[in-house]
Order: C-alpha cells, then structure tokens, then sequence
C-alpha cells in the first residue's frame, strides 16, 4: 500500500493563499475607490462649492453694509455728525477682506477673484462724497459728517480701535 499525504505539494501551499489573495485584493480595490472618489471631492467639487459659498457670504455683507450706509445719512439734513460701528465678518472662505468704496459704489476686494461683490449706494444729493475703505480685519466705523467746503455731507468709512 502506498501511503498518501494529503495537503502536501503545491496544491497545498496554493489554497493557504487564496484567502489572503483575495483579502489584499478587496482591499486593493476599496483603497482605489476612496482615492479616486477624495480626488473627485477634493479636486473638483468641493473648491468650486467653496466660491460659490464665499461668494453668496460676499453679496450678502456687501448688501447688509450698503444698507448700513444709507441708514445712516439722513435724508434732508445737512448739519449732522454720525459715527457707527458696522459689524464685518472677519473673513470670508477663511481670508481677510476690504470693503473700498468706488464713487458711489461699495466693492468688496477678496484675494479669492472668485469671491467678489459690488453695491450701488442709494444716497441723498447732499452726500457730496463716499470715501475710504474697511479692512475685515480691523473694526469699521462708518462717519457722517458735513462737508467743510459745502452745505452737504461726507460719507467716510474709516478703521477704528480693537
């Protein structure tokens, strides 16, 4: 009689394997799937959700300070002194900003292009001007006071104390 060893050889040694084969290769293709589905977020998707968020964040403190500014200026009067404080959000998509003023426009500068605003201001016709600029990054105070040169008024943006 001969005598047999079973699991010996080659065949033995492949099927300890297949297991660990198999395991390596789900594991392979998991890996692969979560690679390129981060990529896809990452790369993509989530900067462009980014902006376009920084930029509806822009429109609305732009809107809310334009409404600030024209608040304050009363309509007929030209003897007046106003200072405000504007509450600005420090940063929009995580970087610091100015508001600038245009003439009678409010622009808002980002380091972002993409992130960008712009109001018209609604002024009465004795504002003679609208000057100065706010940096988030310091607190803003808004000025009304009368024109020495004339019977209107000045509209200031100025940077105050922390």
């Amino acid at each position: 009689m001969r005598d047999v060893l079973v699991g010996t050889g080659d065949r033995g040694t492949d099927r300890g394997l297949s297991p660990v084969v198999g395991k390596v290769m789900e594991t392979s293709v998991v890996l692969l799937y979560l690679g390129l589905l981060t990529t896809t977020l990452y790369a993509g998707i989530v900067p462009d959700y980014r902006a376009a968020t920084g930029d509806e964040v822009a429109d609305r403190t732009l809107s809310a300070t334009a409404q600030r500014v024209e608040a304050a200026v009363p309509p007929n009067a030209s003897h007046v002194a106003v200072r405000r404080t504007v509450d600005l959000p420090r940063t929009i998509r995580g970087d610091p900003y100015e508001i600038r003023t245009e003439g009678n426009r409010l622009v808002l500068v980002h380091p972002d292009h993409r992130v960008t605003s712009e109001a018209v201001l609604a002024l009465p016709e004795h504002v003679t001007s609208v000057e100065g600029n706010w940096s988030s990054s310091t607190p803003a105070v808004l000025v009304v006071a009368q024109d020495p040169d004339s019977d209107g008024v000045i509209v200031r943006l100025e940077g105050g104390e922390r």
